[in-house]
């Protein structure tokens, strides 16, 4: 991945390219000092970062303060989607960059967003992922899905959904071809208390809505024991992690782990309902 502070994001009359002038950053933080400062780094062509932080206690807060284009606004985490909800009332611009703290923004994504028109018929933008371990991306990532992260902020709101959020666009959505990199360089014990948090929020969601309603993964997830063993068989040959060596076995061992948790739960969730 290049490093876009190399980069001259003017255009020839020494300005910012306009679309660049007119997208802020918006970004969720709680102790993410592993990875804040990696994502902020490649934000340097913004005139203005927010950032919602559900008062952290690491020296997540000591990093975003030495960015000068930071915004900072705390609020007690409650749900995802109300905590972007309330970000997207902080930011000014027309458009959004909506990334997560261990998002990492290349060149490549830069240099296309940075052709967009303006005002042109599209409201909305999905990105792909390449995900990587300790910094290096692993060679397939089909199993995270695009996410819509660049979008007009007068045509959108978040909805929770399960342990997560999705953005509601009203309006025309395109694909953009550069990817976003997603690296998380937080230690296991963090990962671990996240999946006890999400697990709980997911398992709920799957298991009180409707089979018909639900998608094919979650589907296969509600059958409880089929899910850990599909996901590893589906991320060490149909994906190839094993390919990418002690990488590739990470992700996939990580993967397992994060469906078998899930498993539980909802296993958990079953047997207390009819005690």
């Amino acid at each position: 991945m290049q490093t876009p502070t190399t980069q001259n994001w003017s255009n020839s009359e020494g300005t910012i390219v306009p679309i660049l002038e007119n997208i802020t950053p918006l970004i969720l933080t709680y102790n993410e000092a592993a990875n804040i400062g990696r994502t902020l780094e490649h934000l340097t062509w913004a005139k203005q970062i927010i950032v919602i932080d559900s008062y952290s206690t690491d020296t997540t807060l000591e990093i975003l303060n030495s960015y000068s284009q930071v915004q900072v606004f705390q609020r007690k985490f409650d749900t995802h989607g109300q905590q972007w909800n309330y970000g997207l009332e902080q930011v000014s611009s027309r458009w959004v960059l909506s990334l997560d703290a261990d998002y990492i923004v290349p060149d490549e994504l830069i240099s296309e967003i940075a052709a967009l028109p303006v005002d042109g018929e599209i409201d909305g933008y999905f990105a792909k992922f390449k995900y990587c371990v300790f910094g290096k991306p692993v060679r397939n990532t089909r199993i995270l899905p695009p996410r819509q992260v660049l979008f007009q902020k007068s045509k959108a709101i978040y909805i929770d959904d399960g342990h997560t959020q999705v953005l509601q666009l009203t309006g025309k959505s395109a694909v953009l071809s550069a990817y976003l990199y997603h690296d998380d360089r937080k230690p296991l014990s963090r990962w671990l208390w996240s999946q006890e948090r999400y697990t709980v929020l997911e398992a709920k969601k799957i298991l009180e809505t409707p089979i018909n309603e639900l998608d094919w993964a979650d589907r296969i997830r509600r059958r409880k024991i089929l899910a850990p063993w599909m996901i590893f068989l589906y991320c060490l040959i149909i994906e190839g992690w094993i390919f990418d060596g002690w990488r590739g076995w990470y992700y996939v061992f990580q993967r397992v782990l994060a469906e078998t948790i899930l498993a539980i739960r909802m296993i958990e969730a079953e047997k207390l309902k009819h005690q």
